[in-house]
This record gives C-alpha cells, sequence and structure tokens, in this order.
C-alpha cells in the first residue's frame, strides 16, 4: 500500500459536476433532460472525454458510447469506477453523473498524490443506463449481454428504434457486439450513486453498502376497446380501456400483500389514452409496468400475476388486449468481498456505513457478471430521485467519494 493518502478535492469534484450538468438543462422546470443517444447525451459524452485528455488522462470511447479514463499501466487489466451521464426526462443533476464525477476525480487525487498504481484505474461514464430502450446498453455491452435480437426490438416509448437512434448520432448499433471486455481485463467495478431512497437520511447514516440489486420486469401492454360519446352510451354497454387500466392499478397491493415482499415494487409508469378527450370514452390504453424485487422467483410470479390481472380486466371489460416483456434484468448479489472492503475503509474513515439492498437497478448488477462489483449509496434528500428536486448534501457527497478514492488505491496498489 502507498504510504501517501489522497484527498478528494471538493471544489474540483462540485466544477467537474457543474460541467456535466451544463448539458441538458432545462432552466423552466430545472429538470436535466439528457436522455440516451439524444444529443445533449452525446454532447455530455465529447466534453467529458475532451476534459480528461486535455488533463493528461488517456481516454476512449466504445461503440456503446461508453467512455473510459485510465490511468496508471497502459496495458493489462484494470480496476474500474463510474456511472452513467444520460438521464431520464426531466431528471435530477445527481443520479449518475454524480458517480461518474467521483470517479474521474479519484484519478486526479491520485496522480497528484503521486500515486502510482500497479494495476490501472479506470473511471468509466456508461451509456443509456437508464432504459430508455429497456436495458442498461452501455455496461451490458461492457460484459457482453447485448444480442442482436435485442437490438433489433428495442425500442423506446416513442416507438423510435434503438439502431435508429444510435444512426442518427452517427453510431453502427451492431458494433456494440464487439465491445464486450474479456474475462479478467476488469478486476472490480464500484459505483458511486445517490440512495434515490428515504432510508439513510431518516437513519442519519451518511453511508450505505448495498448487498444487493433488486431485477426489473419492463412489461408494455395495450388496452383496446371502443372510442365512443361519453354522454350516449350507457355504462354497461362500454368497452372502455381507461376501467381495464384502472383494474390493474387497482389490483396491485393485493398483488403485492400476497405474493410479494417487503422488496417488491410494481409500478405503472407511462400511460397513453386515445383518443384522450374529455367527451369520448377512451377506446385504447398503452401502459408501461415496471416490477422489481431482490428475489427473482418472486418478480417472475408477480409478473405472471400482473399479465394474469391484465388478462382478467379485459375480458371483465370486453377488451382486446396485448402484454410484451420488454426487458427482464435478473436480481443480482454483489461482491461480499468488495462489500467488506468498502466496510473497513469506511471504519477507518470514522463513517457510519449501513448494508442494505438497492431497489433501483444500476450497473454495478450487470458489471457483477463480469467482475467483483460493489455499489456505495450517499443519502437523497426526501429520497427524491429522478426529478428536478432530486439533491445530495455535499458533505455526504464528500464522504462517499472519499471512500471511493480509498478503496480504488486500495484495490489497484495491492498486488497480492
Amino acid at each position: 500500500m502507498p504510504s501517501l493518502r489522497p484527498a478528494i478535492d471538493g471544489a474540483r469534484l462540485r466544477k467537474t459536476l457543474d460541467g456535466i450538468n451544463a448539458f441538458g438543462h432545462n432552466p423552466q422546470t430545472g429538470g436535466y433532460n439528457r436522455q440516451g443517444f439524444s444529443d445533449a447525451d452525446m454532447a455530455v459524452r465529447r466534453w467529458f472525454e475532451e476534459e480528461a485528455r486535455t488533463d493528461g488522462f488517456k481516454v476512449r470511447r466504445d461503440a456503446a458510447a461508453n467512455v473510459f479514463v485510465r490511468y496508471g499501466p497502459a496495458e493489462g487489466p484494470c480496476v474500474m469506477s463510474g456511472s452513467h451521464l444520460d438521464t431520464v426526462p426531466e431528471g435530477g443533476a445527481f443520479d449518475g453523473a454524480l458517480g461518474v464525477a467521483v470517479a474521474w476525480e479519484a484519478l486526479r487525487a491520485m496522480r497528484d498524490a503521486g500515486i502510482t498504481p500497479a494495476i490501472a484505474v479506470e473511471a468509466v461514464a456508461t451509456a443509456e443506463e437508464e432504459g430508455r430502450f429497456g436495458g442498461m446498453l452501455g455496461s451490458q455491452a461492457i460484459t457482453g449481454k447485448v444480442t442482436r435480437q435485442w437490438i433489433d426490438q428495442a425500442t423506446d416509448a416513442t416507438g423510435e428504434t434503438l439502431a435508429a437512434a444510435m444512426r442518427a448520432q452517427g453510431l453502427d448499433p451492431y458494433a456494440v457486439l464487439d465491445a464486450a471486455r474479456p474475462a479478467g481485463t476488469i478486476k472490480a467495478f464500484v459505483e458511486l450513486h445517490i440512495e434515490q431512497g428515504p432510508v439513510l437520511e431518516a437513519g442519519g447514516t451518511p453511508i450505505g453498502i448495498a448487498h444487493s440489486v433488486s431485477g426489473v420486469s419492463y412489461i408494455a401492454a395495450r388496452m383496446e376497446g371502443r372510442a365512443n360519446h361519453s354522454g350516449t352510451t350507457p355504462m354497461d354497454m362500454r368497452a372502455d380501456a381507461f376501467r381495464g387500466l384502472a383494474d390493474v392499478a387497482a389490483d396491485i397491493p393485493s398483488l403485492i400483500e400476497t405474493i410479494g415482499t417487503d422488496q417488491s415494487r410494481i409500478t405503472i409508469g407511462k400511460v397513453d389514452l386515445e383518443p384522450n378527450f374529455p367527451h369520448t370514452i377512451p377506446g385504447i390504453a398503452e401502459f408501461t409496468i415496471i416490477i422489481r424485487d431482490t428475489d427473482e422467483s418472486i418478480m417472475q410470479a408477480l409478473t405472471d400475476a400482473v399479465r394474469a390481472s391484465i388478462e382478467s380486466a379485459a375480458r371483465r371489460h370486453g377488451l382486446g388486449h396485448t402484454v410484451e416483456t420488454k426487458s427482464w434484468l435478473a436480481p443480482v448479489a454483489l461482491d461480499g468481498r468488495l462489500e467488506k472492503l468498502l466496510g473497513e475503509e469506511a471504519k477507518a474513515l470514522g463513517l457510519a456505513a449501513q448494508s442494505m439492498p438497492s431497489g433501483a437497478g444500476h450497473d454495478a448488477q450487470t458489471m457483477q457478471s463480469l467482475c467483483p462489483s460493489a455499489l456505495v449509496f450517499v443519502p437523497s434528500r426526501n429520497g427524491i430521485s429522478h426529478a428536478p428536486e432530486e439533491w445530495t448534501d455535499w458533505a455526504d457527497i464528500e464522504k462517499g467519494a472519499q471512500l471511493v478514492l480509498n478503496a480504488l488505491v486500495r484495490l489497484s496498489c495491492e498486488t497480492n
């Protein structure tokens, strides 16, 4: 281990995060719009590459638009840290972006302290983590989990295909199939992320260390009835698509109670009604359902139950229906040895740390299939995320950043 202990430069870290968030900001709402493969998303990647290259680091981008910044030996394996730069529509300033900024700051802090790691350290800004097209394309590309079939069928909520969105940015979607990193080239992956929940803040705990990540089942459903006049059509003679949707929504609490656990989540997140006019009975309801749990068997049971609920509601209201599974990300247990190492480093810093599951999906769960992976949380004010009100206090950010830095030094400088 090196005798020098590098320190996070909080002002420099803040400047990096502010630089990232100069892209895609909506001053009217306060939100950020860097959806995967949008113009703003690609622009922030170019900015990040240029900033790191100007600062003297080796920079590389792969076919999936993942950006890698490397410090240490030019050849051989690496220890990797980072997160994503893309956002949900009108997202917050910290989700993903903070993990990228912290990873790059860790590299600069190591260099400033004169530490030459035995194993290279790479900061990564992954692509399309927020699931615009139904997966976590960047980390799935790194781990070799992308298939041609998935590329061919992946679409966003508006119907735009992944292939079209990538080609619009000058990218070859099928080149992603060759972006996988070989086994053994990444020794460990450490991701810092805001918690996106209320647990750490409620407990006054500055650090969370995830032991597992919930899986995600993403369903797209359509119910089709008959659009008709709202005043002249009797209630018992309607084929109201919204009533079918409402019945499915009303079933959710009982499904959780009878099948689920305290880690189960079912969310109807996007709804489109047609013709969507005040005086017309809805003829079509299209909606998404996201199902999460840390136990894959429970997640599967809930998915099956939701499909049965849709079928039952459609039959009850005389509706046609289709249900499509857009993506399936299995729950993952993260690496226990990395969790222990992070706990030791937190203790050395005098930081209380809570072992906890992650209810949200993150790149770490995908990376675990390729290398030992860990996920560090810092508190979210009021548990809010995916919204302009998302906030993490700067004192908590610096604690989490220092923990990640210390862990990366230990992982990259130990030779045994």
